[in-house]
Parts: structure tokens; C-alpha cells; sequence
């Protein structure tokens, strides 16, 4: 494929952004970091005992941190805004419906597999088929998707049934890719289920020929307690935000498992799925984009995904979430010091540090100055100002996430534990996974018990 046609493309898609403001804004943003910078410096040069010197360095550096969680928001709203503008704006016309074949890997999903292949049939598209690939499962995942095999409805859905020991997602999604033969691919998770105009959603931002691929958009179905209702708003927040406002760039870093369609060609230049990581969806991304293809985000292709709903099965999901991330960056571990793969890919893998790494260290480390200075200095004032600040600042940005995506506003007023609470663990998890990770400490998948909510 011409790269230059693919750039020209999706630089004609694009809606250009007001230059000025962003300029203004990055101006503003140097000039309090500058400012910052020059008060620590003149701090330290002043004599004084070490416990008010450290009194003072934490409260500039909670500054720090609150200025580019200000500008990390910023950032994240305002392309993600501007990727709803062009949206609405540009909306593709699906002229064509190109075959599309849905894989679906399978292990021990007996509760839920049923409602996912259901929710597939009642798709609004006139050419699919389905392929369910049991990956060994050990209850009666099998036997209940078995009850589907067949053509069903007015254009004669197929249904086709696969079974193997088991060998792991990658491997079974790989196998069901194999079988099939349509020009484009989805690929899902077993205990999901999608909307019916998913398909048509999607299929028509490959009218570019740039687009390997488009990321959908990944909601939680059980929302009935507290935990569960954090990991909605944080889907919602925290990772589809981020999602929409790399669409704009069709710069989308990690497809997610539960919905991603692709470019049957791009996945045979990528070698389909590897299966040496624990998150072969975020390393088949990388791949995608290392080979110079682009990853859009479609909100309206929606994926109801079941939610860990005990904090042990949320660890365990997050712990490997992390390592995987961690691992699919060390295998392109060349990509961050050169332009091999170009520039943007470069960008790409040094935000996946920032937010997988600095990010979540940043967070724990400004919490523990935050109870330091609150408890031992007597700065109690600052704390609970310091709390209202961040608050305020979530609240917002819930209230914008939910409202751009048209979800619940009851899920809002959840952002006021958002921070400090939920965030704070989902970090500290982080860096017990990242620490793991560089240590070589052993670990398995680590199946999460469904629950049957979908």
C-alpha cells in the first residue's frame, strides 16, 4: 500500500485544530512549570531546617503534579473533542457491506457464551458469519455454543463451532482466523456482547485505505455495586476518553479485547496473534501501527463486558493488564530511542511508559506526600484544599466523559471516591506489576469467574 496515500487520506479526514489555542495553552502551561522550577530552585537556596526544606519541596511538588494532571485532562478532552466534531462532521457513508467474520475464543465462558452468540445473530448486517473456537474448555462452554452451529436467519448467518485443547487466547483467536476468509475480521471476547449496529459503525472507516483497524468502545454490563460502578466510570473516563482523543490522530494504542476489527490483510502482515505476552491485544496494536497502518476509534461499536466484581479478581486482571502492556513495549524496546518505525510510533510507545509507568508512580507518590504533610506537618488546611481541588477537576471531567458518551449521569457523584480510592489501588497494582515484571517474577493467565450478567 502507498504510505503517502494512506498519510494524504487521513490528513483529508481530519478536521484541522484551532492552532492558536493550543499554542496559548502550551504557552501557559511552560510558563507555570517555569515559574514552578524557578520558586523550587530559589527554595533551596535558602537555609533552613530539613523537615520545613522537605515541607516545601512536597508542596512544589504537588503542584507539579496537579499542573500536568490539569494539562493530562486538557489534553484528552480537547482531542477527544475534536474527534467528536469530525465525527459528526465527516460521518463515512457505508456504500458497501464487505464479509465479515467474528471470531470468538472461549474458555470456561458456559455462563455467558450463550447471550454473546445471541447478541452476534441479532446484528443489524447483511454478511457475517460467526466462529466460536473452544479453547479446551473444562465446563459447558462447548456443548451450549454447539447448540447454534448452523445458518440462522434471513441471510443465512453461519455459525461454526471449533474445539482444541487448550493453548491459550492468541492461539485460539489465530485458529479461528485461519478458518475464516472474509476481507475483515472482529475479534472479540467470549463473555461479551455487542450492539446490533456495531458492524455498520465500524465497517465504514475502512472506506480509507489507511485504517488497519478500529477500536470499539468497551462498557461495563454489571454495574450493581460500588466496585463495579468505579470500573463503568472507569471505562467510560479513564479508557475510552484516551481512546477517542487517539482517534483523532488514528493513533489508538491498544485495541481492546472485547472489540477489535481489522484488515484481514494486516493481520497476515502482522502474523496474526502472538502469543509470548499477557495482552496480545495491545501487542498486535503496536504491530499494527510499527507497520504503518492507522487504528481509528468508533464509539458507537459498543462491547457489554462483564467487570471483575471483587477487588481480588480486579487485581489480578489489572496485574496482568500491566505486565503485558510492559511486555509488548520490551519487545519494541529499539522503537523508543529510534525513528525506525518513525516518529509518531516513537511518541506512541513513550505516552504507553508515561501512563503505564510515571504516571501511576506519580499518582502514589503525590497521595503519600498528600497524607505526610497533612498528618505530620500540620498542613491539614492544604489536604482538605488539596482534595477539593481534585475532586472538582473529576467531577468535570466525569461529567464531560459521560455526557460526550451519552451514559448515566448517576455514575457521575461515583467520581468523588474516584481518585482517591479506586484510582490509588488501580496504581499501586500497577506498581507491583511493573516491579514484578522487571524482576522476571513468574505468573499465570489467571481466569476471572463470570458472574452471567450479560
Amino acid at each position: 500500500m502507498n504510505d503517502s496515500r494512506r498519510n494524504d487520506t487521513a490528513a483529508a479526514c481530519r478536521t484541522p485544530a484551532p492552532a492558536d489555542y493550543r499554542y496559548r495553552f502550551a504557552l501557559l502551561v511552560l510558563g507555570f512549570l517555569a515559574a514552578g522550577v524557578y520558586g523550587l530552585v530559589k527554595t533551596l537556596e535558602q537555609p533552613r531546617p530539613l523537615s520545613i526544606l522537605f515541607a516545601e519541596v512536597s508542596t512544589y511538588v504537588l503542584l507539579g503534579f496537579l499542573l500536568i494532571l490539569m494539562f493530562r485532562y486538557f489534553f484528552l478532552m480537547w482531542f477527544s473533542y475534536l474527534d467528536h466534531i469530525e465525527e459528526l462532521m465527516h460521518q463515512p457513508e457505508l456504500r458497501a457491506f464487505p464479509r465479515v467474520s467474528i471470531i470468538v475464543p472461549a474458555y470456561n465462558e458456559g455462563k455467558v457464551i450463550e447471550s454473546s452468540i445471541r447478541s452476534l445473530l441479532a446484528l443489524d448486517y447483511p454478511d457475517f458469519e460467526i466462529v466460536v473456537v473452544d479453547d479446551g474448555s473444562e465446563d459447558d462452554t462447548y456443548q451450549k455454543a454447539r447448540r447454534f452451529e448452523g445458518y440462522h436467519g434471513a441471510h443465512r448467518t453461519r455459525v461454526r463451532v471449533l474445539t482444541q485443547r487448550n493453548t491459550g487466547k492468541a492461539r485460539a483467536l489465530n485458529r479461528g482466523i485461519a478458518i475464516s476468509d472474509s476481507p475483515l475480521v472482529l475479534c472479540m471476547d467470549g463473555d461479551s456482547r455487542l450492539t446490533p449496529d456495531t458492524l455498520r459503525k465500524a465497517v465504514r472507516h475502512f472506506a480509507s485505505p489507511s485504517i488497519g483497524a478500529v477500536a470499539g468502545n468497551v462498557k461495563v454490563v454489571n454495574r450493581g455495586n460500588l466496585l463495579c460502578k468505579l470500573q463503568a466510570l472507569e471505562y467510560i473516563e479513564g479508557l475510552n476518553l484516551s481512546r477517542k482523543a487517539q482517534g483523532f490522530f488514528r493513533i489508538v494504542n491498544i485495541i481492546p479485547g472485547p472489540i477489535g476489527i481489522f484488515r484481514r490483510e494486516v493481520l497476515e502482515q502482522v502474523r496474526f496473534y502472538s502469543p509470548d505476552t499477557y495482552a496480545e491485544d495491545c501487542d498486535l496494536t503496536l504491530d499494527i501501527l510499527m507497520h504503518g497502518w492507522r487504528v481509528k476509534y468508533e464509539p458507537e461499536a459498543i462491547a457489554y463486558t462483564e467487570a471483575p466484581e471483587t477487588l481480588g479478581d480486579l487485581y489480578r486482571q489489572r496485574y496482568r493488564w500491566t505486565r503485558g502492556i510492559l511486555q509488548s513495549i520490551r519487545k519494541r524496546k529499539e522503537a523508543l530511542v529510534s525513528f525506525t518505525h518513525g516518529p509518531t510510533n516513537t511518541l506512541v510507545l513513550w505516552y504507553m511508559l508515561f501512563e503505564g509507568l510515571l504516571w501511576p508512580a506519580m499518582n502514589v507518590l503525590s497521595n503519600v506526600l498528600f497524607v505526610t504533610l497533612g498528618t505530620f506537618y500540620g498542613f491539614s488546611h492544604f489536604a482538605v484544599f488539596w482534595w477539593i481541588q481534585l475532586t472538582v477537576l473529576d467531577l468535570g471531567v466525569a461529567l464531560y466523559a459521560v455526557a460526550i458518551e451519552r451514559e448515566s449521569l448517576a455514575l457521575v457523584p461515583y467520581s468523588v471516591f474516584y481518585r482517591i480510592f479506586f484510582v490509588l489501588a488501580i496504581d499501586i497494582c500497577k506498581l507491583m506489576g511493573t516491579l514484578d515484571e522487571l524482576l522476571g517474577a513468574r505468573m499465570s493467565w489467571g481466569k476471572l469467574e463470570r458472574s452471567g450478567r450479560l
